[in-house]
């Protein structure tokens, strides 16, 4: 896609709730008139019911396998390279070189951005980086099962934010899916809770960044300003890569990534090997993430997310040899259920909402 824009004056940016607003070339131009107007029309149909059902099931089935995939590959990898932030630097670049290579291949052009898109593109990887080290944080001040337990509260803060945002409200049953899900999939990860003060609410803070950082993905490729997931992820790649690398330095990671070198603490061959396959799974990951987020919308995400954990367990039954007791199994098989009522009431949602925008006169 090539969006036209002059340099100055940049747009307004997420303001009154409408994501990023369009800019404004030609003022005089009939054409140009109608267009807006028929884009105000559509208003109405959010974009993730525009897509037809059998495109966002591939895309949500490409999108589970591969961050199932990449879960279990990083739980392989983090147990011999222990440098969270180096292997965030390592995702980030090779998804910067790979969308890098796709562009001078042809597969997409860059649009024309201004000052202010480009500001608005920093702080979102600026957003990226810091929903990482709230997590990192978080993970050091309380016990996994409280963050795994927490971070299932994420749809309901996306919910929270998009109602106060945008003014954006779900169906009925869409809310009551949301308490199968939360807390089938709260089950499924119970264990020992312990935190402290600053624990907790650095791990509520977390959620709230992941699930804003998910709506913002979101408002950046279907707002109007509109980007191509694949050049959305060239454009932010490079900045968090920067970003991670600095925070490895400053966290002593990179240091205790050369002393375990120099230790002969891990084979150069083999590691090397395995995080350039860890890294390619990652940038097809990022690749799949993003056209998800555009075509199923952030909620979804987030319920994948919920979905996604019990999953993980289900899989480390056979891969890890995960024992799981009545309270986990009956916490998969709830979760299961919640997802299957939340489809339901999507596809619901998707044909009263194109239903009414049917009727929109002409």
């Amino acid at each position: 896609m090539s969006l036209q824009a002059t340099p100055e004056p940049s747009p307004p940016l997420l303001e009154g709730g409408k994501g990023f607003l369009p800019r404004d070339d030609s003022l005089d131009d009939p054409e140009a008139d109608a267009g807006r107007l028929e884009a105000i029309s559509q208003s109405n149909l959010d974009h993730e019911y525009s897509i037809p059902s059998a495109v966002k099931f591939t895309w949500l089935g490409t999108y589970f396998l591969l961050s199932l995939l990449l879960t279990i590959y990083n739980k392989l990898v983090l147990g011999v390279f222990k440098f969270p932030w180096l292997l965030t630097f390592l995702h980030t670049s090779i998804s910067a070189l790979g969308t890098y290579g796709m562009l001078h291949m042809g597969y997409f052009k860059l649009s024309r951005l201004g000052r202010r898109e480009n500001l608005a593109l920093f702080a979102f990887s600026a957003l990226f980086t810091v929903n990482i080290a709230l997590s990192n944080l978080s993970l050091a001040m309380v016990s996994v099962p409280f963050y795994q337990t927490m971070r299932m509260l994420c749809p309901i803060f996306t919910i929270l934010i998009f109602r106060a945002w945008y003014g954006r409200t779900y169906s009925t049953l869409t809310y009551m899916s949301l308490a199968p899900l939360i807390i089938g999939a709260a089950m499924t990860t119970a264990g020992e809770m312990k935190f402290s003060d600053a624990g907790f609410l650095l791990t509520i803070l977390g959620v709230i960044f992941a699930a804003l950082k998910t709506i913002v993905t979101n408002r950046f490729m279907t707002g109007s300003l509109a980007l191509p997931p694949v050049e959305f992820l060239i454009r932010m790649s490079p900045m968090a890569a920067a970003q991670a690398l600095i925070c490895a330095f400053a966290t002593g990671e990179v240091d205790g990534f050369r002393q375990a070198l120099a230790n002969s603490e891990m084979s150069t061959l083999a590691t090397f090997t395995s995080l350039l396959g860890n890294g390619c799974l990652a940038f097809f990951l990022n690749i799949s993430s993003f056209n998800t987020n555009k075509l199923a919308g952030a909620l979804t995400m987030t319920v994948c997310g919920n979905l996604k954990q019990c999953l993980t367990v289900l899989l480390g039954i056979f891969i890890f040899n995960v024992e799981v007791d009545l309270l986990k199994g009956a916490g998969m098989a709830i979760t299961m259920l919640g997802a299957a009522v939340y489809s339901k009431a999507e596809l619901d949602n998707k044909k009263r909402q194109q239903t009414g925008y049917k009727k929109i006169p002409q």
